[in-house]
């Protein structure tokens, strides 16, 4: 089975790509199919735009993967204008950031937060399915459970699509991400 993985994010290939390890697919990237149009993310939740993308890419092959996440802050209101949310690379209206640019705008973030503040990501998952829809998001719940602290200290180590694991650290182990203490 061939499957698009609509996703301009290098690291999220490998990740879908461990969820169905062992079945038989066959991965294609934007990139394999010289596809570099993108589809306007207008949802107001990670759902909303996971099937956006979804449904985006679906003309371009019949089997399509995507996610969309949200950043939130345990300790900022949803309402709060600093919260991230949806707009991880492009927060409170700001040009579209580089992985550096992420790195040090939420390093200043947390330090004005504290230093170091409970965080967690809410995922959204959209499968194309020859013109079907079908998604799943993590529940408010689950998405607490698997929290982990964002701090104002960079890692010096670096993951390409992921800046933001640079400076997140396993709540239990206070290893970085990037070190291996936790990968989305």
């Amino acid at each position: 089975m061939k499957i698009l993985i609509g996703t301009t994010n290098p690291s999220k290939i490998p990740r879908f790509e461990g969820f169905l390890s062992g079945c038989d697919v066959e991965f294609y990237t934007l990139r394999d199919l010289h596809i570099d149009s993108e589809p306007d993310e207008t949802g107001k939740t990670p759902i909303e735009n996971a099937e956006i993308k979804a449904r985006y890419y679906g003309q371009f092959l019949d089997r399509v993967i995507c996610n969309d996440s949200g950043l939130y802050f345990d300790c900022l209101p949803l309402d709060d204008p600093r919260q991230p949310g949806l707009n991880i690379r492009t927060p409170q209206g700001r040009e579209r950031m580089t992985d550096e640019e992420s790195i040090e705008y939420y390093s200043s973030l947390v330090r004005d937060l504290g230093g170091k503040v409970l965080a967690y990501y809410m995922d959204g998952i959209a499968v194309y399915n020859q013109g079907k829809i079908y998604t799943f998001m993590e529940t408010g719940e689950t998405n607490r459970a698997s929290a982990f602290y964002m701090v104002d200290t960079p890692s010096p180590k670096r993951q390409a699509g992921w800046p933001l694991n640079s400076i997140s650290i396993n709540r239990n182990t206070l290893d970085y991400f990037v070190d291996g203490g936790n990968n989305k």
